[in-house]
């Protein structure tokens, strides 16, 4: 029961690996393909974690750890990124609009 297990969860995290990496490549954006790189580092955190749990070993850990950080970070830098641009920008932070000669009411 458990390799019928393991064998299922393998390979829903294959095929969500193979639908991200036809995001990257299909986009439209760039906001796109960061998120899509973000889901990516979580499906192979996710994969480390499952092959830790079948192997019954915490080998894996540093390398999970230091995924996890990675992926935190890229998306934290990327919403700041973007929240940046949109300030420079000239709009409504809470509605995206433009604002009426730079003005914010």
């Amino acid at each position: 029961m458990t390799t019928v297990l393991t064998v299922a969860a393998g390979a829903v995290l294959a095929l969500a690996g193979v639908l991200v990496v036809i995001r990257i490549v299909r986009g439209p954006t760039v906001l796109d393909r960061v998120v899509a790189l973000d889901v990516l580092v979580s499906i192979m955190v996710s994969a480390l974690g499952l092959e830790a749990a079948v192997g019954r070993h915490s080998t894996t850990l540093p390398i999970l750890i230091a995924l996890s950080m990675l992926g935190f970070l890229g998306s934290v830098s990327v919403a700041r990124f973007v929240a940046k641009e949109r300030d420079t920008a000239g709009g409504d932070r809470e509605t995206g609009a433009p604002t009426t000669l730079g003005v914010r009411s």
